[in-house]
C-alpha cells in the first residue's frame, strides 16, 4: 500500500485486529521510507446481484436503498442499531449466498419481510404496507392475522 506521506511503495503491517463483528479488519503500517505510521481498514466488498423491478427494468443493487426503506419501516421504534446493522448483513449475506447475478424486487421484499417479522412485528406491517401496496383497512387486518397466527 502506498504511503499517504511520502507516496512511496512500500509500507510494512504492524498490527492487524478484526473490528465491526469480524467484517473489517483495521491494520497499523508504517512506511519503509519516511517511518510515518497510519491506519487502513479493509473491508469486503460484495458483489450484489442487479435488481429485476416488477416493471421489467433493471437496476444496480443498492444496499443505501435497502437500509433506507428498512429504517422508514423502523422509525420510532425502540430497536438497537446494532440489530438493524445485524439484519443488514444477514440479508446482504443471504443475497450473495444465491450467487445469482439478478434477483427479482419481489424476492427482495419477501426477504425483507421475513426478517423484519422475527425482528419486530410493527416494523413488518408497516414495510408489508408500503411493499405490498395496501388500500384499505381489510388488507391491514389481514396482515395483522397472519403475523398473530405465524408468531403463535
Amino acid at each position: 500500500m502506498k504511503c499517504r506521506y511520502c507516496s512511496h511503495d512500500d509500507t510494512k503491517v504492524v498490527n492487524s485486529r478484526l473490528i465491526s463483528a469480524g467484517s473489517q479488519i483495521r491494520r497499523r503500517r508504517v512506511c519503509a521510507e519516511c517511518g510515518e505510521r497510519m491506519t487502513t481498514v479493509e473491508t469486503v466488498i460484495h458483489t450484489l446481484p442487479r435488481v429485476i423491478k416488477q416493471n421489467g427494468e433493471r437496476e444496480a443493487f443498492s444496499e443505501l436503498k435497502l437500509r433506507s426503506s428498512i429504517d422508514r419501516s423502523l422509525n420510532k421504534r425502540a430497536i438497537a442499531s446494532e440489530d438493524v446493522d445485524a439484519l443488514l448483513e444477514s440479508l446482504l449475506h443471504e443475497i450473495c449466498v444465491t450467487a445469482e447475478r439478478e434477483i427479482t424486487s419481489r424476492l427482495l421484499g419477501e426477504m425483507v419481510m421475513t426478517s423484519l417479522k422475527s425482528l419486530d412485528p410493527v416494523a413488518y406491517v408497516r414495510f408489508a404496507s408500503v411493499y405490498r401496496s395496501f388500500t384499505d383497512v381489510e388488507e391491514f387486518r389481514f396482515a395483522i392475522e397472519n403475523l398473530a397466527t405465524t408468531t403463535e
